[in-house]
């Protein structure tokens, strides 16, 4: 049995945060599950001696600053911090707005920064953390339609890589994690958006994606539940993964990926080396 932990899980009122919040339970730690409307949250986790819900907008430096005060005031710590809020803008970039472009990055990619600028000082003080970031498959390849939510897990990619050494002298681990489709409410109406302006050029590219996109929903192979009690099982460890590719689809994305950058290394590797200063010896040591 593994020492109890705290965790502090964004955006579990529902989808694969639900489920992350359950496994954390269900292992013997504690759970701040939060979310901007807290009776859905209470609702989808379920009553527990060792939950406490509190409300939280990720975009909110004044929630984000309040929710950690009330954890550490209700478990004096926190232990684990699982950045999971987050909704899906898609479409194509030029049927995007820019307001819809920039709502998307608030969400998905500032908002995560605004909860751990919140929580980071918790963790230094214990020397002592874990921070798991949910990403994407379409944080490591963007496909079409996905500029926008693209954009923002790239971002997330980025920014967590350049915080684990900045952290790691204090104790606090980092984990990205890459998910590919699981079962979730993701591509249901409310959690996902798509293109609000209309250029005649993409009409018929973007009849075919939308039929495509609303056809995953429900039909996505990853199971939320065990990835839940994979976060717990990483979440346990005293060396973490710095990335978990989540799902055999997520694996194979990866896979083909890497394979990709290093054809397209090889590919040019001749010019790409060739690009160094021509360093002349000076004037002055001609002899």
């Amino acid at each position: 049995m593994t020492d109890k932990k705290i965790w502090f899980i964004t955006g579990a009122g529902r989808g694969m945060g639900v489920d992350f919040a359950k496994a954390a339970l269900a292992a013997g730690n504690g759970v701040v599950a939060t979310g901007r409307n807290t009776d859905a949250v209470a609702k989808a986790v379920g009553e527990a001696d060792d939950l406490l819900v509190v409300k939280l907008d990720i975009t909110s430096r004044a929630d984000a600053e309040s929710a950690v005060q009330v954890a550490v005031e209700r478990f004096g710590r926190i232990d684990v911090l699982v950045n999971n809020a987050a909704n899906s803008q898609m479409g194509y970039f030029e049927e995007i707005s820019p307001e819809a472009f920039e709502r998307q990055l608030a969400t998905n990619l500032l908002g995560p920064l605004t909860v751990t600028r919140a929580v980071l000082p918790v963790m230094r003080r214990q020397r002592s953390g874990h921070v798991i970031t949910i990403s994407s498959t379409a944080g490591i390849v963007g496909w079409e339609f996905t500029s926008a939510y693209a954009a923002s897990k790239f971002g997330l990619e980025g920014w967590m890589e350049s915080l684990q050494p900045e952290v790691a002298l204090f104790g606090i681990h980092t984990t990205i994690v890459e998910p590919g489709f699981f079962r979730t409410e993701l591509l249901e109406d409310a959690p996902v958006s798509y293109g609000d302006l209309s250029v005649k050029d993409y009409a018929d590219r973007t009849a075919e994606q939308l039929k495509w996109w609303k056809a995953q929903n429900g039909r996505q192979a990853g199971d939320p539940a065990k990835l839940g009690r994979a976060l717990v099982t990483i979440a346990n460890q005293q060396q973490p993964p710095l990335r978990l590719v989540a799902g055999a689809d997520a694996v194979a994305v990866v896979e083909q990926k890497a394979a990709d950058l290093k054809e397209q290394v090889d590919t040019y590797r001749d010019l790409s080396t060739s690009l160094a200063l021509d360093v002349l010896e000076p004037a002055g040591n001609a002899r």
